[in-house]
């Protein structure tokens, strides 16, 4: 994990529109296995083939979304989300909404979903992960191409839910059993406490 660290504010966070900021991104990022490396020439190729929409809801067959894995050295432990859409607990993060800024993305959501200030981000994503999105409503089945990064917490911080969740809570890696999370969560808190 990267020891360098941004907080909100920052000149390496600001929005930046251009698609060729993410990718950049995740080309320098460095797969640590095989499946990593088809993921990050899966998101390398979409990005090409849309370039002018891969970071908006607009590209209805997917698009970028950025995730952050809040952690809170203090506690051991990682911030969870009881998503209320999808009905799953899973780490913070969503739709980039224009924003190629990939950290900053991921920053600006683990903020809006937690309500935690102070937070701090390793500029350099731990993980990719592509998953498909069930239709809702107006929305059709579409995928998330998952950029993740590692934010960190103020030692004892509390989460406030958004509208977005159910419910915020901060969960260790052997309380993960009794709530059903998919791999890639499971995968996230390898990689955190690793």
């Amino acid at each position: 994990m990267s020891a360098r660290l941004l907080w909100a504010g920052d000149p390496e966070l600001a929005p930046n529109a251009d698609t060729r900021v993410a990718r950049e991104v995740i080309a320098a990022y460095v797969p640590r296995d095989e499946e990593q490396r088809e993921l990050q020439r899966r998101m390398l190729s979409f990005i090409d083939a849309h370039p002018m929409d891969a970071h908006r809801r607009t590209c209805l067959e997917g698009h970028l979304t950025a995730a952050a894995v809040v952690v809170d050295r203090s506690r051991g432990k990682v911030l969870l989300t009881h998503h209320r859409k999808l009905g799953v607990w899973l780490q913070l993060g969503g739709h980039l909404d224009g924003d190629a800024n990939l950290a900053a993305s991921a920053l600006r959501e683990a903020h809006e979903e937690s309500g935690i200030v102070g937070l701090a981000i390793a500029p350099v994503p731990i993980d990719l992960d592509i998953h498909p999105i069930p239709e809702h409503g107006l929305e059709p089945a579409h995928l998330h191409l998952d950029v993740r990064f590692v934010v960190w917490a103020p030692a004892g911080a509390v989460a406030v839910a958004s509208e977005e969740s159910h419910r915020v809570e901060w969960f260790g890696t052997s309380e993960l059993e009794g709530i059903g999370v998919d791999p890639s969560v499971r995968r996230l808190f390898q990689l955190v406490f690793a």
